[in-house]
């Protein structure tokens, strides 16, 4: 429509501008449609928009909604006019186009529903600001107080980026890549004293002491005997460290060896030995 008016010269009737206008229905339901009409042309062989104000009510019935109203007091309702990534520049031109389109006039109403769709952090920042906080009804004082916290937030990254790029990044590049990025921040506070070791006992200053007492005072091994597995005594000590009944055939062995070593020895005694000698 701007076109037009501006340039009313380069059209000669309503004909030319529909088909200069459908030249732009590219593509979704515009381009479609556009398909659709000039279908139409070739099956009739007449185009069936003849004038430019039968295009503007057909073009009106078919991209825009039957309540406008409705629509932007449903999404004025819900939640998908919420800021979420966008500037509050941005927010703020998909606010005011709702609340034109809804025709709410309440300045409480639409300060609540402007503050719940702005991020959580600058309407935090805004409701608890110490001085100069906007009243709730003072609907123009809220645009620019968000405006403020958006655009020193935006101030503060771009610092930031800077800072990185001029300063952090060129350290980064000269040292390996197993630095970690940590070591570039400083301490906040001094670390606290380590506190006094506590003075050595008597055993670890090297003090001997009664190996036999500990020894005689220990326990005896919870399993118990390793040779008839009764509680209460050691191998060594073992009542029945004599009974055939409970050797092994290693011990078998042994004891067999060992008495015939005995018998040897027995045997060599009784033949240099004398009687006065076997009476003393």
């Amino acid at each position: 429509m701007l076109y037009l008016c501006l340039a009313p010269e380069q059209f000669s009737c309503d004909e030319e501008k529909i088909f200069w206008t459908l030249a732009f229905s590219k593509d979704g339901r515009a381009a479609r449609w556009s398909e659709n009409l000039f279908c139409q042309e070739a099956d009739t062989g007449v185009f069936p928009i003849q004038s430019w104000a039968d295009f503007e009510q057909q073009f009106w019935s078919q991209f825009f909604p039957v309540n406008a109203e409705v629509d932007a007091i449903n999404a004025l309702e819900g939640s998908a006019y919420y800021q979420g990534n966008w500037t509050v520049d941005d927010y703020l031109d998909s606010f005011l186009t709702l609340v034109s389109d809804t025709g709410y006039t309440d300045p409480r109403t639409l300060v609540v529903k402007f503050r719940r769709g702005l991020r959580t952090n600058i309407q935090g920042q805004i409701a608890t600001m110490p001085f100069g906080r906007p009243a709730d009804t003072d609907l123009e004082a809220w645009y620019a107080a968000a405006r403020r916290i958006d655009q020193a937030r935006l101030t503060n990254e771009a610092f930031q980026s800077t800072l990185w790029s001029t300063t952090m990044a060129p350290m980064r590049s000269t040292l390996p890549r197993s630095t970690p990025l940590s070591m570039f921040h400083l301490p906040q506070s001094t670390p606290p004293p380590v506190p006094p070791r506590p003075a050595p006992s008597v055993l670890s200053r090297g003090v001997p002491m009664n190996v036999n007492t500990v020894w005689k005072t220990r326990p005896a091994p919870p399993q118990g005997c390793y040779r008839c597995g009764e509680p209460n005594h050691l191998v060594k000590d073992c009542p029945h460290r004599l009974d055939i009944r409970r050797l092994t055939m290693e011990q078998w062995e042994e004891l067999i060896e060992d008495l015939m070593a005995l018998k040897d020895v027995a045997a060599e005694e009784e033949v240099g030995s004398s009687p006065e000698e076997d009476f003393v």
